[in-house]
């Protein structure tokens, strides 16, 4: 009896470091950051120099599962909110994030407060710049680790512990800094963006586990696809863009396009770098995301779903996202006394 309950101990053991295994994979060495497929739902993320690229006061609420068939996966939520400060040529805004992966309880949260500064050019184009100042908070639930000592029951049928490792580990608190540029007229748009400009050290055992720059590069055009002399209603948008990444030694390439046919969005992208096989640490051919949504006046919703390529398979039970975006309009006439023309990033502004 006591073989089969050491035995039961040893398996039950098992699943867990395994699943403290997988939580701590996105944080090792490569310290990849979480990813949203709808990256133009959560702008304030992507660049903070998209901050008051919008007319109106603007909410967005991102919900990510990825691999919810493995060890609970990576769950990932955002909220932030922007606003256009017209008569100071800036914007601002706020954004949190929440990070959660594998059964042993990995938790990262970031609150992150942005500000960014436009140029207007020849009434046609517009060059924001933009800063995030953001605070970190990085822990794990220690009451979910089972260590190798713990699988021998003492006399009194406790599982005591004198590993050195469990008292070590602790919560990380840490400042993040990023900072971006973008460069978009009515119907294009170009940004660069770069992360964690002081690599800060996130590790939970008083060691050394510092984040890597992140680089990003990203753009995109605004094609109607009627230009006819009748006035219609609706006037059918195409919008491809791309997004690249690079962090450390991994790198990453979203392209794809939208395409918009009031209230329809449709999307389809595909991540990975081509002609690029897989190596370790480095996933080139990821997935490929398909994207349902409806765009009201004020309101936005979405729902995408990545089809997993890379060797995971669809073991892994591909990933979940729902975008939501509400937009709160003002007059500028009223907020504003200067005659200039605001114009907005035609990445939001998919109507014609």
């Amino acid at each position: 009896m006591m073989k089969s309950t050491h035995n039961t101990s040893y398996s039950i053991g098992l699943q867990w470091i395994i699943g403290f295994v997988l939580s701590l994979n996105s944080w090792n060495v490569h310290s990849q950051d979480p990813e949203f497929s709808q990256y133009y739902s959560a702008p304030l993320y992507l660049n903070p120099a998209f901050a008051g690229t919008t007319a109106d006061h603007r909410l967005m609420m991102n919900y990510r599962n990825q691999w919810p068939n493995i060890a609970r996966g990576y769950v990932t939520y955002a909220f932030s909110y922007d606003y256009n400060l017209h008569n100071y040529n800036s914007g601002v805004g706020f954004l949190a994030t929440v990070d959660q992966a594998g059964t042993a309880g990995m938790r990262s949260s970031q609150f992150n407060f942005i500000y960014s500064y436009k140029w207007s050019i020849s009434n046609k184009w517009v060059i924001s710049s933009g800063l995030n100042f953001g605070y970190a908070m990085r822990s794990l639930d220690f009451n979910k680790l089972l260590f190798g000592d713990q699988l021998q029951f003492d006399a009194n049928g406790n599982v005591p512990s004198d590993d050195p490792s469990t008292f070590n580990l602790g919560m990380a608190n840490y400042f993040d800094f990023k900072a971006g540029a973008l460069a978009y007229n009515k119907n294009f748009w170009l940004g660069f963006a770069v992360s964690h400009i002081n690599e800060p050290n996130r590790s939970l055992t008083n060691d050394i586990a510092f984040v890597p720059v992140k680089y990003t590069l990203h753009g995109g055009v605004r094609i109607p696809l009627y230009r006819g002399a009748f006035k219609r209603a609706s006037i059918p948008i195409l919008s491809p863009s791309f997004v690249y990444k690079q962090q450390g030694t991994f790198e990453q390439l979203d392209v794809g396009a939208y395409l918009l046919y009031s209230p329809i969005i449709l999307g389809v992208w595909y991540r990975g770098i081509p002609l690029t096989k897989n190596v370790q640490g480095n996933v080139s051919q990821d997935a490929a995301v398909l994207i349902l949504g409806f765009q009201m006046e004020h309101i936005e919703i979405s729902y995408s779903y990545d089809f997993t390529v890379s060797a995971l398979g669809p073991i892994s039970g591909g990933t979940h996202e729902v975008a939501l975006k509400y937009r709160l309009p003002i007059n500028l006439k009223e907020k504003s006394k200067k005659k200039e023309r605001f114009i907005p990033c035609p990445t939001f502004n998919r109507k014609e």
